[in-house]
């Protein structure tokens, strides 16, 4: 899946799947009030996270949805595939 999406969107995607995260813990590191980073909300839009209510809200499990695991592991594979290019000093 070749699915383009913004470096912070892939870096929230990176941080939710390392290890077990929280609603409260997602919302003290990613929630903002800046209408120009609505990484939390966008992601939800997308259908890239979902949280996991079968607990109380402050222990509820955000994790990736199947569509959030496939744009971060086809982003992963395409990284692999092309390394970086080397960066012009100006």
């Amino acid at each position: 899946m070749h699915e383009s999406v913004s470096p912070l969107m892939l870096e929230f995607l990176t941080w939710v799947s390392t290890r077990r995260r929280t609603y409260t813990e997602a919302m003290e590191a990613w929630q903002t009030s800046c209408p120009r980073h609505t990484i939390w909300e966008d992601a939800l839009i997308d259908g890239l996270i979902q949280v996991k209510t079968n607990a109380p809200q402050h222990e509820a499990e955000v994790t990736l949805t199947p569509r959030g695991e496939a744009i971060l592991d086809g982003n992963t594979q395409d990284r692999e595939e092309f390394p970086a290019k080397s960066r012009l000093i100006a």
